[in-house]
């Protein structure tokens, strides 16, 4: 068997279309750009606390004298406080351009810190609502996007297919949006983070491993996705009989 050739540097530095990505700090200045223009005050206010904590700092060294301590240690402290913030507010910002969006909860779920898997697309409808299924340590989360009425329908079925392989693991049902009983774009992450551990990390990988006997879930691209696009037809969400 042939082997995978190795990537060299410039060609793991270009996207698909073959264009260079842009770097750390061209990155950063791109979101400072995009927080700037949809939050005027946020970069100002990261500013001043790391101003604020500097010039405690400062106090703090002229009262004891130890301008050396206080120094090394407030400005790390201060760039970081500063830093927190300009983050939360980008995060924010982001949540808020992706409200309404459908594969906005599928990006959010894709990007969640810590042992979860995502299989987007596991259920959909022809009006393009769609089903993701997320497994953590929680057990299993099925999150649905769209008309809570047809999705009703799909994460049901869905339920059943996966309870044929997942034997009384725990299995949990959202909707993704900003009506009564749905968990909004920016509390998704939130919400998922907070449902009980109810199973340790081999009993996490040993459902993984049941679900892979499910036929083939529906391809979704990455990322929002447009309104109006027609969903191209995938395997039905119910099991064999």
């Amino acid at each position: 068997m042939a082997k995978k050739p190795k990537e060299t540097k410039t060609a793991q530095a270009t996207d698909a279309a073959g264009q260079k990505k842009p770097g750390r700090f061209k990155q950063i200045g791109m979101v400072a750009k995009v927080v700037h223009q949809q939050s005027p005050k946020s970069i100002p206010i990261a500013v001043a606390i790391f101003v604020g904590v500097v010039a405690l700092s400062v106090v703090g060294a002229v009262l004891t004298g130890g301008w050396l301590y206080w120094m090394s240690l407030g400005i790390p402290i201060g760039f970081l406080a500063g830093f927190i913030f300009f983050t939360r507010s980008a995060q924010k910002i982001q949540y808020k351009m992706l409200d309404g969006q459908l594969g906005a909860g599928m990006a959010v779920l894709e990007n969640m810190r810590g042992d979860w898997s995502v299989d987007p697309g596991v259920g959909a409808t022809r009006q393009m609502d769609v089903v993701h299924r997320v497994v953590g340590r929680p057990g299993i989360v099925l999150v649905g996007e769209g008309d809570p009425n047809r999705l009703r329908k799909v994460i049901g079925a869905e339920k059943k297919r996966v309870a044929r392989v997942a034997y009384n693991m725990p299995i949990y049902d959202l909707v993704v949006g900003n009506g009564e009983g749905q968990v909004k774009i920016g509390d998704l992450q939130k919400h998922m983070m907070k449902l009980p551990r109810n199973l340790d990390k081999t009993e996490v990988a040993e459902v993984r491993y049941r679900l892979r006997a499910l036929p083939a879930a529906v391809q979704m691209p990455k990322g929002p996705m447009p309104k109006g696009v027609k969903m191209p037809k995938g395997p039905k969400a119910q099991g064999r009989g």
